[in-house]
């Protein structure tokens, strides 16, 4: 038996996904502690802007698809099973940002990305966007670079839902 302390992170294990907005938690084990702190030791394996944004992600939800305004992007990893669906409202008279939701399936850096991605977006001119790197998304969260995927992930979803807005809106790209 093991005598010393086990640490587990939910962030990163290949066992372990998140639903973010589809309100489960899909995990292939059930722990009966916290994945964050066990035996009074925190795991500090991610930076803090990734547990916030892991912990308290902001502009969960979606938008009407069909809607002339709203932008839709849905990307995936097949490689790690992340899926990020992005949607953006925009102002037609202006064509910034009005809204920008997310839904998540996968690990803590994903759902941090798709989190933050939404943050930045808000008020953003669609040109300025389309601009938006994923070393930006990454720098912010301070992701390892094994998780840099995951602000990929975010930056083709940016992508995808600005091109679907502008296919929509008879926008040249």
């Amino acid at each position: 038996m093991f005598a010393g302390k086990l640490i587990l992170s939910r962030f990163g294990a290949p066992t372990a996904k998140r639903a973010v907005g589809l309100g489960k938690l899909f995990t292939a084990k059930r722990f009966a502690f916290s994945p964050l702190v066990l035996n009074g030791v925190m795991r500090r394996s991610y930076h803090e802007n990734v547990i916030d944004h892991y912990e308290k992600p902001r502009n969960v939800g979606s938008l009407d698809a069909k809607s002339k305004d709203v932008g839709t992007g849905l990307v995936g990893a097949p490689a790690c099973g992340d899926v990020m669906k992005l949607q953006i409202q925009v102002n037609k008279d202006d064509n910034k940002i009005e809204k920008a939701v997310f839904k998540t399936f996968g690990c803590g850096s994903a759902i941090a990305s798709s989190s933050y991605a939404t943050e930045i977006l808000h008020g953003m001119h669609l040109d300025d966007a389309m601009n938006i790197k994923n070393k930006d998304i990454s720098e912010h969260l301070k992701l390892p670079p094994v998780k840099l995927h995951c602000s990929m992930l975010a930056e083709d979803a940016i992508k995808a839902a600005v091109k679907d807005y502008r296919k929509k809106a008879d926008l040249a790209d």
